[in-house]
């Protein structure tokens, strides 16, 4: 079963790209022929906010496509990312389907789905991600405000026109919080001055600077430049990855499950990334609590280097569709809960 569902955001979330008011997502609702019950979610921003997928272009998908496939084929769940690579759908739907196949057979192990997924039960780091603001004190206020409940870094989204200023203003107030952008692809290499102005900062890294597809460019950028550039966007598949690392357009890797494609993949993309010696974290769209904590499950393996954007539940929303919502501890720390999945929530926000 899907459930098309709408959390409204405590305020609006604003990137480059735009801005959104609720979190829309397609929860995918799985029953075993045991009576084990799966959840995973299918979670790209409405309005082709971060990508061309939407939340309708995704229940499409699982629909047409996914769900059919999921009830016709014997299911191996490790592998059965090979089954659906072969699927020209979108990926924020398989990481929905695959997810909840996830779930159901961790529950299936009775073993926590962090075990199955080979990660460690730690607490895992949490940083925050804060959005593009009209005035220059509003944003220091909130850098202020999450620096003190804990995240244990802070990333502010830049565009042309909001990008060197903030910063700087940033550093003036807080020198010493760890601190990165993400520009979420919004310039270009003619750009090149703006960055190597925030390259005296001392950022972290600087995200997704230039299109998805400007990896060449990207490469001539970051030979400019000390920071370390972080993909996001240009990390989609096993084979970005391999042109990232051929042009060396980037020292740190951003990974998305939603973005690509599953859990299954993101292990894949941690592995490759690894051994290309790049250095990883986990991102997120944001989501909501089911797809965040399979995310936290993710974030507790080996070899992520820096803290995860999975944030605390009130961060974002109003509510959360999982109990206990996701919390983080003075120290920025996420404990390695069990989460509910809530069908009273679930139906007070379906659409």
């Amino acid at each position: 079963m899907l459930h098309h569902v709408s959390v409204p955001l405590l305020e609006p979330f604003r990137i480059s790209n735009g801005e959104v008011t609720a979190k829309e997502a397609i929860l995918v609702e799985l029953t075993t022929s045991e009576g084990i019950t799966g959840w995973g979610e299918a979670s790209p921003m409405s309005g082709s906010f971060y990508s061309n997928d939407t939340p309708e272009s995704s229940a499409s998908a699982l629909s047409a496509t996914l769900i059919p496939l999921v009830l016709s084929s014997e299911i191996n769940v490790p592998t059965f990312y090979e089954t659906l690579r072969r699927e020209p759908v979108d990926a924020f739907a398989k990481a929905g389907i695959e997810g909840a196949l996830w779930d159901a057979y961790a529950k299936h192990l009775k073993k926590p789905l962090f075990e199955v997924l080979g990660g460690n039960r730690r607490p895992v780091p949490s940083g925050v991600a804060i959005g593009i603001y009209g005035k220059i004190s509003d944003l220091i206020e909130r850098v202020k405000r999450y620096s003190s409940e804990g995240y244990q870094r802070v990333k502010i989204k830049i565009q042309p026109g909001w990008d060197v200023e903030p910063v700087a203003a940033v550093r003036r107030e807080l020198p010493n919080v760890p601190l990165m952008v993400d520009a979420n692809a919004a310039y270009s290499l003619s750009d090149a001055d703006v960055f190597r102005e925030l390259d005296k900062y001392n950022l972290m890294m600087i995200e997704q600077p230039l299109a998805r597809e400007a990896i060449a460019e990207a490469g001539e950028l970051q030979k400019q430049l000390r920071t370390p550039i972080c993909a996001d966007e240009s990390a989609e598949t096993i084979n970005s990855l391999e042109l990232l690392v051929q042009h060396q357009a980037a020292r740190i890797i951003n990974i998305k499950v939603q973005r690509v494609g599953g859990l299954s993949e993101a292990r894949l993309m941690l592995e490759s990334a690894r051994a290309a010696g790049l250095e990883c974290w986990v991102g997120t769209m944001p989501e909501l609590g089911i797809a965040s904590a399979q995310g936290l499950a993710l974030a507790s393996n080996e070899g992520f280097s820096y803290p995860t954007d999975i944030e605390a539940s009130s961060r974002w929303y109003i509510d959360d569709v999982i109990e206990p919502p996701i919390n983080i501890d003075t120290h920025g720390l996420i404990d390695m809960t069990t989460y509910q999945v809530s069908r009273e929530k679930i139906n007070k926000y379906a659409l």
